[in-house]
């Protein structure tokens, strides 16, 4: 009937992309993040708070310190905690990301385990909703150090291959996902800026800032592209709907 036809309309939910950064688990590794001001019950909150607006079909972006797991192994368990969780994640390397090794070997491990709503974002660009995923850790200095050119260098290379490999998805919006931020106190990282505009990027979502360096942390539009904080602690452990 008609009145069945539209009911089940009203059921069907768009997919859904997300973003989240710091996540910052440590099932296997004594790492407790509750001895931070705002990080009580962490872990039980974010997964109460992804169940609530994640459906089975959105997809997650993690753009770095995922795991304060040491290896693969020592991550397992927190991958199987946001495998379990609803929907595809994206995950990308932070600075406190010790598990990290080459792609390949966390491709075989992740397809090992069985982990298949689990990819990971290295050098390359992944379409979900409608846009391409694109990024990298990025780079950030302490205020009055000397650039270190040529890590900057480094880092803008890996971002301009994800954004070239992203060509494979045809006009789709391309989104910049970093783990630092490329600007902070008003310190900017030029290079990571030219390769973006190069490339048409309008986006740019970063992590890594928490507690009281949040208040420092550069969101809005810069160079025309608009910049927004999503570390877990900023977001209250509530993935950001972003499209």
């Amino acid at each position: 009937s008609s009145r069945s036809f539209f009911s089940l309309r009203k059921e069907i939910k768009p997919m859904a992309l997300f973003v989240i950064g710091d996540t910052h688990l440590s099932l296997s590794v004594d790492k407790p993040m509750d001895i931070f001001g705002g990080w009580k019950n962490y872990m039980q909150r974010l997964e109460q708070n992804w169940r609530s607006v994640v459906g089975e079909q959105d997809t997650v972006v993690i753009p770095g310190d995922v795991s304060w797991g040491m290896s693969l192994e020592q991550a397992k368990a927190d991958f199987a905690f946001l495998h379990a969780l609803p929907g595809k994640k994206i995950l990308m390397k932070g600075n406190h990301d010790y598990w990290w090794t080459t792609k390949s070997k966390m491709d075989r491990f992740l397809e090992e385990c069985g982990f298949d709503t689990l990819t990971i974002l290295h050098n390359n660009a992944i379409s979900a909703e409608g846009v391409s995923l694109c990024g990298s850790r990025g780079w950030m200095f302490e205020q009055g150090q000397e650039h270190d050119k040529k890590l900057i260098a480094r880092e803008a290379g890996r971002i301009r291959a994800s954004l070239q490999d992203a060509a494979r998805f045809g006009e789709q919006e391309k989104i910049l996902f970093l783990h630092y931020p490329p600007i902070f106190m008003q310190d900017s990282i030029p290079e990571f800026f030219e390769v973006m505009q190069e490339y048409g990027v309008r986006r740019c979502y970063y992590g890594h800032i928490h507690s009281n360096g949040c208040r420092f942390a550069f969101q809005g539009e810069w160079q025309g592209v608009q910049l927004t904080m999503v570390s877990a602690d900023y977001l209250a452990f509530m993935p950001k709907k972003i499209g």
